[in-house]
């Protein structure tokens, strides 16, 4: 299996296209991970660390925080779609 057409053993071009789509994916997932990350920490551990590992009121924050940092972002990423469908069939009827 290839990644991206490489490794395939064929000098297969590469689609520019795709690749492009696939650094896009990758910027926003790292982004998004990022801020998860920052959000999560600063509500969650406490600046002075007491101990090298998560205590279990840290653990259960941080887990709670992801849950709904994810649900949120779903939340978010419908109703964007759901406006982009509006958007689109108000463009298809305006066009009648």
């Amino acid at each position: 299996m290839s990644f991206f057409g490489l490794g395939s053993g064929a000098n297969a071009p590469v689609n520019p296209q795709k690749l492009a789509a696939a650094e896009a994916e990758l910027d926003m997932v790292t982004d998004l991970f990022n801020r998860l990350v920052s959000s999560c920490h600063a509500k969650c551990i406490p600046p002075k660390y007491g101990e090298g590992e998560l205590n279990k009121g840290e653990s259960v924050c941080i887990d709670r925080c992801v849950s709904k940092y994810f649900e949120v972002n779903q939340k978010i990423g419908e109703h964007m779609a759901k406006l982009g469908g509006q958007g689109g069939a108000m463009g298809a009827m305006g066009g009648m």
